[in-house]
């Protein structure tokens, strides 16, 4: 039996106190740039938990808890058609929570080869303007309010 997709998932705005922005291209949509994004793999899963392990597979970074913060920001949005066939029969909503991680400065990331083909880092308004998803640009968007 096919294990579906959760529809409540993460999305973690890896930046740099200066604002640079992290951002990585997805390998299924050439020209798609997004910031790490994930779902839960349990519906017991912490958010916290879910976005520390999308963050280490896809990027292959493992931060200190210092270093993350959660916006307290969910957004609830229209899952893409393209991707529904990964969700049960009838899911077209996902409701996604923000959460910010900040590195001392830019870094080199291993991809997870299968997910994203390309990365690179961006001054904040470049990486929001790059954003194939709205709701990831407006998150680049409001990092000054919670950069210290």
């Amino acid at each position: 039996m096919k294990a579906f997709k959760i529809p409540e998932s993460v999305l973690v705005v890896i930046h740099t106190p200066q604002l640079d922005v992290l951002l990585i291209e997805r390998a299924d949509q050439p020209g798609f740039w997004q910031s790490v994004t994930g779902s839960k793999n349990s519906a017991d899963e912490a958010l916290l938990q879910t976005a520390r392990r999308e963050v280490r597979e896809e990027t292959g970074l493992a931060a200190s808890p210092a270093r993350w913060r959660d916006w307290a920001i969910s957004n609830v949005y229209d899952i893409y058609p393209v991707w529904r066939h990964r969700y049960a029969l009838g899911v077209t909503r996902n409701t996604e929570h923000v959460f910010g991680l900040c590195l001392p400065r830019r870094c080199d990331v291993t991809l997870h080869p299968r997910e994203h083909v390309a990365w690179k880092w961006l001054p904040q308004r470049a990486a929001a303007d790059a954003c194939f998803s709205p709701s990831n640009a407006e998150a680049i968007l409001l990092l000054p309010r919670f950069v210290p």
